[in-house]
Order: C-alpha cells, then structure tokens, then sequence
C-alpha cells in the first residue's frame, strides 16, 4: 500500500522560503510520477509541479515558475517542494500525490503554508 506524508509546511512571512517535503512508502517509488497540489481556503485544488520518473520530465503552474522547485531523491523516497519569494497568494494546504504505471493515484493528508504580508 503506498502512503505519503507531506512535511515542512509553516509560517513564513513574505518574500520567505520553504522546503516541502513528501516521504513516501510502499511501491515502486522511481517509477512513480509525483506532482504538488495546493487548496487555499474556499478555492478548487490546483496544479503547482509534477516530476516524472523519466529524468527532465518536470513541470511547473505559471504560478510557481521561476519561485519553485521540485526534485525527487529516489533512494530516500521522497519529493521536494523548494519555494522562494513566497507571496500571500501562495497560502494553501499543500498536497503531493504519486502516479503509478498502471492508472493508480495515491494522495497524502497535506501541509499547510502560510505566508503572512
């Protein structure tokens, strides 16, 4: 069963920076696709980067280019989330999810990012 755990979530004031972590556990990890999601209050979830298992396949929202970055460590298992120059506008509950070979899509619980003016 694949689970993920998203961490590094906080408080930040603007202009500040996070790392975002995602640790994730059971399956085939390198040969998962991961992505970030974002829900702020009252808003749909959406896309902010996604990092596939074949190497250079990496894409990121409007918002988050040239903010964000998304890596992956395949042997400790987990997915970052580097984010700089955070505005207001970037507070949500953050989510990584994991896309397996075969259709499935696994989700963790979420970290939140507040990032106060």
């Amino acid at each position: 069963q694949v689970q993920l755990v998203e961490s590094g979530g906080g408080v930040v004031q603007a202009g500040g920076s996070l790392r975002l972590s995602c640790a994730v556990s059971g399956g085939s990890f390198s040969a998962f696709d991961m992505g970030w999601y974002r829900q702020a209050p009252g808003k749909e979830r959406e896309f902010v980067a996604s990092i596939g298992w074949r190497p250079g396949s990496i894409d990121y929202a409007d918002s988050a280019k040239g903010r964000f970055t998304i890596s992956r460590d395949n042997a400790k298992t987990t997915v970052y989330l580097q984010m700089s120059s955070l505005k207001p506008e970037d507070t949500a509950t953050y989510y990584c999810n994991a896309g397996t070979v075969y259709g499935m899509l696994y989700w963790g619980k979420g970290t939140l990012v507040t990032v106060s003016s």
